[in-house]
């Protein structure tokens, strides 16, 4: 595979894991984000200070959440992911997938789609 898209995967996998489930959102903007950050969530502005505002009113609210990376997918300049995000121990949790653009191996865009886990399925697959 390209080593760019591996190197991209990577990124977004060291992002995910410093900012959510190490808490450090301000060490993942500098260290990962790229000169502007620019944002396709109707709900959050452009930035990287929203988004850390964003993480640590999160962490603030659900002390214990989590965020499992169940797959990354690369194409290009852009990275997938399709996460499990569970904010409280014992709840089914969120099936999150983002898109994200990278310039020269920094974030530079975001999209995402968030689905609450229901509690029955007509299939039995999982949402993973």
């Amino acid at each position: 595979m390209n080593d760019s898209l591996e190197a991209n995967k990577q990124t977004l996998s060291e992002y995910y894991d410093l900012s959510f489930n190490q808490r450090k959102p301000e060490e993942a903007v500098v260290k990962y984000m790229g000169p502007y950050y620019r944002q396709h969530n109707p709900q959050a502005a452009d930035g990287p200070e929203p988004f850390i505002g964003f993480v640590k009113w999160f962490a603030q609210t659900y002390p214990a959440f989590r965020i499992d990376l169940k797959r990354i997918v690369a194409e290009g300049d852009l990275v997938v992911t399709h996460s499990h995000l569970i904010r409280e121990p014992g709840e089914r949790g969120t099936a999150v997938v983002d898109i994200f653009r990278l310039e020269g191996g920094k974030i530079v865009e975001h999209w995402d789609v968030v689905q609450e886990i229901p509690e029955t399925s007509t299939n039995s697959n999982t949402m993973f």
